[in-house]
């Protein structure tokens, strides 16, 4: 059984910093794709940053890219994102989700509107609040 266990997230003012850490347990292989969507109120949940562990293939929603980084650690099974530059509408409660084949694919054609069906397993939210 495939389990995501996600930390970090927090209150953090405008400017500032916060890292996200997801591990995932039961995957036989590296052959999956994970990483964060977030869900602000009254929005729909949608994909910030994912990597594909095997190859390294990396999404960067547009909103984020140059402030964000995704990294793995493939020993440990553990997805970070580290959130620089933090903006008061990054204000979302994160989720880490994973998948297979076809969310790897997904992730190395960076293609964001099939991501949110392509993830076969979700973690627990996790509240990031910028304050102005």
């Amino acid at each position: 059984e495939v389990q995501l266990q996600a930390s970090g997230g927090g209150l953090v003012q405008a400017g500032g910093s916060l890292r996200l850490s997801c591990a995932a347990s039961g995957f036989a292989s590296d052959d999956y794709g994970i990483g964060w969507f977030r869900q602000a109120p009254g929005k729909e949940r949608e994909p910030v940053s994912l990597i594909s562990p095997s190859d390294g293939s990396k999404y960067y929603h547009d909103s984020v890219k140059g402030r964000f980084t995704i990294s793995s650690d493939n020993a440990k099974k553990t997805v970070y994102l580290q959130m620089n530059s933090l903006k008061p509408e990054d204000t979302a409660v994160y989720y880490c989700a994973a998948g297979g084949y076809r969310l790897i694919h997904a992730i190395v054609t960076k293609s964001p509107r099939s991501m949110h069906v392509d993830v076969d397993y979700w973690g627990q939210g996790t509240q990031v609040t910028v304050s102005s």
